[in-house]
């Protein structure tokens, strides 16, 4: 009898999974394009999801976000936070790799690393080690020295706070963490080693325990990582997925942008092919292009932006392309 529960309890876990799969699938894998929208997002990665999520929330401004790769729910490897490495490869990782190295790479062919990027919902964060480190204040006070008004780290740091749904104890009263936020942040020291040996060592070494997203990163760090009720909690699950259903949304997957539109120095459009068919999709507003620190560039290079020499020497070859 025990067996037969078993057997029954595993068929319904079976096809609620493909159920799931099926209902959460079918909001990208349907939708209809549009001629034009108010904003269009190229590539739903960690920075697309969380602004498709943003934007949409005006239910009087229409928003598309288009992403190359599928739907995050194809793979379930991409759920289980102890097997990042397999996701390496599969038709959810662009799978770049490296120019030849000089000096390391050693034991790797023609010395050339492997360099993973998301091509799915959530981009990166669907497929990385989940560490979640927001950055160095000093380059965010960097770039607002260089002009870019709003990014110093006292203007970006309550963004982060507010995104963010902390789950660890030691930080619960932080100033530089908050709780309630769609982004779950929780502890990753699963044995005594980190507290025991690790820390122990730093501080041996003269480097004091630090909260790495926190006053200053130098110094040993308890991990902190994206992972909520035991799965991974990429941008697609907490940004993307809750939006989805908000009408003035589109979500199209499996869409290739080959070209920015232009038009008199202002962006107002894409070219994308989906299903083997090209459409092109007008923004009233923006176009805004958020594809990675890869296919961005090319992106633009493919839109005829980007170094002059370059673009010239690859200009028999992009006028091929956008044939």
């Amino acid at each position: 009898m025990a067996q037969l529960w078993s057997l029954i309890v595993g068929v319904i876990g079976i096809l609620f999974y493909i159920y799931r799969n099926k209902s959460q699938q079918s909001v990208e894998e349907s939708v209809v394009l549009n001629g034009t929208y108010d904003y269009i997002i190229v590539g739903a990665g960690s920075a697309g999801c969380v602004l498709a999520n943003r934007l949409s929330e005006d239910l009087t401004s229409t928003v598309l976000i288009v992403e190359a790769g599928g739907s995050e729910e194809e793979n379930e490897v991409m759920h289980i936070p102890a097997l990042p490495g397999l996701l390496q490869n599969t038709k959810q990782d662009w799978a770049f790799r490296t120019v030849p190295q000089k000096k390391s790479c050693q034991g790797l062919n023609d010395q050339r690393s492997a360099w993973p990027r998301g091509k799915v919902l959530g981009g990166s964060s669907s497929i990385n080690y989940m560490h979640y480190i927001r950055g160095s204040r000093h380059d965010f006070d960097g770039w607002a020295r260089e002009g870019c008004e709003g990014w110093s780290y006292k203007d970006v740091l309550p963004y982060f706070i507010i995104s963010e749904d902390n789950r660890i104890p030691r930080l619960k009263n932080s100033a530089y963490h908050g709780t309630g936020g769609p982004l779950v942040v929780s502890d990753s020291m699963a044995t005594p080693l980190p507290d025991r040996v690790y820390r122990r060592g730093m501080e041996e070494l003269g480097y004091k325990t630090v909260d790495c997203n926190g006053e200053s990163q130098t110094g040993f760090c308890f991990g902190q990582e994206t992972v909520g009720n035991g799965e991974r909690w990429s941008t697609a699950k907490a940004f993307l997925r809750p939006a989805m259903n908000r009408p003035n949304l589109h979500v199209s997957t499996n869409s290739y942008v080959t070209k920015i539109l232009i038009e008199k120095g202002k962006a107002v459009g894409i070219w994308l092919v989906k299903d083997n068919v090209k459409y092109t999709v007008k923004a009233r507003k923006e176009v805004i292009l958020s594809a990675g620190a890869v296919n961005s560039p090319q992106i633009l290079m493919l839109s005829g932006i980007g170094p002059k020499e370059h673009l010239s020497s690859l200009k028999a070859s992009l006028i091929l392309m956008k044939i």
